[in-house]
């Protein structure tokens, strides 16, 4: 029997795993000394809304989708600029998912391009201390290439961060709602909650324990195909690369509840560079 050819971004058990061994040989060899402000850092790149320009890209590789049990994968390049206004902080944060979808239905062609583009900027209170919050508007624009990776939708709303860091804490939630305002008539309205919480444990030289699961719900969906949301966590670690601190991350997620057409599990591998003041 004719097997498939393999190509880049055919992903099975056994690529995860060499995906996982590499990560964390990496992890285990980037022992650099980071000085006494390695755990201070580590917060910091944890706290969706520290006054700190980063630039995370986030790697999720979805398992199990579809009739199929195809394989997703997106890259999330998430850009983040603070400035100051007043006694405020305004956080702005983007997402451009750069997204791989396989064949998810038997017969479906595999497709590869860009999602929609996410933009939100949280207002801040500067100089706050171990609790924080911010709150502002957010984006969804049209910017997908081909109509399977995106809304076809502009979509707006509202976002909100709460935040404590006591001790070797990093604990919150970020939540979000977009509705659709313009866009492709033909295309399903956009009622998207997206919410985040996140649950990090610092140890000791740049290390630290994470839970981050990505909740959302499709309120435009029929009854009980609107939520999806995983259980899981895993590792991270603060590092240099030169002079340059670099958050390295993996986490693995199963979904607890989940829609028909969604997958079974996630794996999130993160590489965060962080450019301190």
């Amino acid at each position: 029997m004719l097997r498939k050819p393999k190509t880049w971004y055919s992903i099975d058990s056994r690529d995860v795993m060499k995906q996982v061994l590499v990560f964390a040989l990496v992890l285990a060899g980037s022992s650099t000394a980071l000085g006494q402000s390695a755990e201070d850092l580590a917060k910091q790149s944890q706290n969706p809304i520290a006054n700190m320009i980063s630039l995370p890209l986030q790697n999720n590789t979805s398992f199990g989708v579809g009739p199929a049990n195809g394989t997703t994968n997106t890259l999330n390049i998430q850009p983040v600029y603070p400035f100051p206004i007043g006694g405020l902080n305004v956080i702005n944060r983007a997402i451009l998912p750069v997204k791989y979808q396989g064949e998810l239905v038997p017969g479906q062609e595999s497709v590869f391009g860009l999602g929609d583009l996410s933009y939100t900027a949280f207002l801040s209170p500067a100089g706050s201390g171990s609790v924080t919050w911010g709150v502002g508007p957010s984006f969804l624009f049209p910017t997908a290439t081909d109509t399977r990776l995106g809304t076809g939708k502009w979509s707006a709303g509202v976002g909100v961060v709460v935040l404590a860091t006591p001790g070797k804490w990093v604990v919150g939630v970020l939540a979000q709602n977009t509705w659709s305002f313009a866009g492709d008539e033909n295309r399903a309205d956009v009622n998207f909650f997206f919410s985040q919480y996140f649950i990090n444990y610092n140890i000791e030289n740049g290390w630290y324990l994470s839970s981050a699961p990505i909740i959302t719900a499709n309120w435009e969906a029929e009854s009980g195909q609107q939520w999806t949301i995983p259980f899981g966590g895993g590792v991270g670690k603060l590092v240099r690369f030169g002079k340059m601190p670099v958050d390295l991350q993996t986490q693995v997620f199963y979904n607890a509840v989940s829609p028909d057409f969604a997958g079974d599990w996630s794996l999130r591998l993160q590489f965060k560079m962080l450019f301190p003041k």
